[in-house]
Order: structure tokens, then sequence, then C-alpha cells
């Protein structure tokens, strides 16, 4: 017999890698799951495994959310369904090598699904859970999201564009009852890197271990969450140097180093 349900969890690239995971993890916690990716035979197979193993309802949304009809579907649903509890932000795409040699058309679809889609859904959830006063919203970023790196210009800038977004977003619903999480992987064995091939296998995470992680650091009510880091305080010392800026960013006269 299955445990009470916590309610029921949406994840977003849920047919493999860091979502596949996400949805075995917290369909053992206790959610329900709405399962969305583009590959529907992973989909069903993996809504028939997990609700072998674990009693929970578990229903499927085979979308691209690039495609605008897809993703106005899956809006929907995070706007309307009260019984959505946690939504698992975590489909994204990459894109990389030299901007000057980029296929341009790769890089708008990955910009229209890890920022466009990642926006519209995060708002979509927001509402909902705003109006019924609860709820968790996790966005998947990168560590990419903190480094400069050449040939992955337009895929960081997207990561740090959900990191930003997270901080903010945590400032208007943290006050009303709603958990913000940014998750931020390194490398880790996922198709997106080939599954590791090529990297030295003492920096790529396994998926397992890295979803357990950010969902520890869910519990422990983080806000950024970076499975790989060990020194906890360095990422507090980052915001710490950032706020310190706050009290000259702004200001009705330049810098004297400007004066003509």
């Amino acid at each position: 017999m299955s445990n009470p349900s916590l309610g029921t969890a949406l994840i977003t690239g849920a047919s493999s890698g860091i979502g596949e995971v996400y949805a075995d993890r917290l369909a053992k916690r206790g959610y329900d799951l709405i399962l969305v990716a583009r590959n529907v035979d992973r989909l069903s197979a993996l809504a028939t495994r997990l609700t072998t193993e674990t009693g929970r309802k578990i229903e499927t949304i085979s979308a691209e959310l690039g495609n605008a009809a897809d993703r106005n579907k899956v809006e929907a649903r995070l706007r309307d369904d009260a019984a959505i509890t946690l939504f698992v932000n975590n489909a994204g795409i990459y894109a990389g090598g030299p901007l000057a040699e980029a296929n341009l058309d790769d890089i708008e679809t990955m910009l229209d699904v890890n920022v466009t889609a990642l926006t519209r859904l995060a708002s979509a959830a927001s509402a909902n859970f705003v109006k019924q006063g609860r709820g968790t919203l996790v966005n998947v970023a990168s560590v990419l999201a903190l480094l400069d790196t050449p040939q992955t210009a337009s895929y960081g800038a997207t990561k740090a564009y959900v990191l930003s977004f997270t901080h903010s977003l945590d400032l208007e619903l943290s006050p009303l009852g709603i958990q913000v999480q940014a998750v931020l992987p390194g490398y880790t064995r996922t198709p997106m890197i080939g599954n590791g091939a090529g990297i030295p296998p003492e920096l790529v995470m396994e998926v397992d271990d890295l979803v357990d992680a950010a969902l520890a650091g869910l519990d422990r009510k983080e806000l950024v969450t970076i499975p790989s880091q060990h020194n906890e305080g360095d990422y507090a010392r980052l915001i710490e140097a950032r706020t310190s800026l706050l009290t000259g960013l702004v200001g009705n006269r330049p810098a004297p180093r400007y004066a003509a």
C-alpha cells in the first residue's frame, strides 16, 4: 500500500537524466506525478515502472516546450491544477560551440526552452501556488551560471538567467509561504553530455547522487544548491561580495574616474 500523497509534482524533462531520477525519488517520497517530456515511449515506460513500484498516480504529457501550443498545454495545467504542490522546472537543451560559427536556429531553440519556457512555466506555477498559499518551485540551472567558458556563451547565459531569476523570484514568493530553489549541477552523467564520455571521471557526478543532493538541499531550505561544492561558505561569500556593491550601483553622478 502506498503512503498518503504529498500532492502532485509536475516534472519537465522527465524522460531521462535528472528529470527521470527526480520522478523516481519524488514518487518514493509520496508524490503523485505529472511527467512532461518529448519521448512518449520513455515516459510511458517510466510511468509504468513507478506505478508498479510505488502505487502512486502518474500521468504523462508529451510536449515539446519550444513549441507554443505544447508549452501552453503545460502552462494551463500548472496554473489550474490545485493538486500540484511541487514543480521541478528541469527541461533544458544545450547548443554550444563558438558563437561566430553557431547555428542560430539551434541557439534560438535553446533560448525558447531554457529561458522562455522556463519563465512561462514558473509564472504559471507561481500563480497557482500564490492562490493556494503553498507550493515549491525548483529551477534547474547549472554551475555554468557562475563560470565564463569559451564555446558555451549562450548556454551559460541561459543558466545565469535561471539563477538570477530564482534569486528574485524567491524575494516575491517566500514571504507568501512558497519555497524556491535553484539547483546548479556540474558535469553529470546524463545524455546531454554523452554520459560523461571524454570527461575525466573524477569530474562527473552520477545523476542519482546529484538529485539526492538536490533534494537534501531542498529539505535544508537552501535557495541555491550546488551539489559538487564542498565548502558551503563559498557561495555565501559570493553573495556577500555582490551585496557590498549595492551602495555604488546607482547614483546621480558618474564615478570620478569617468570624468572628462
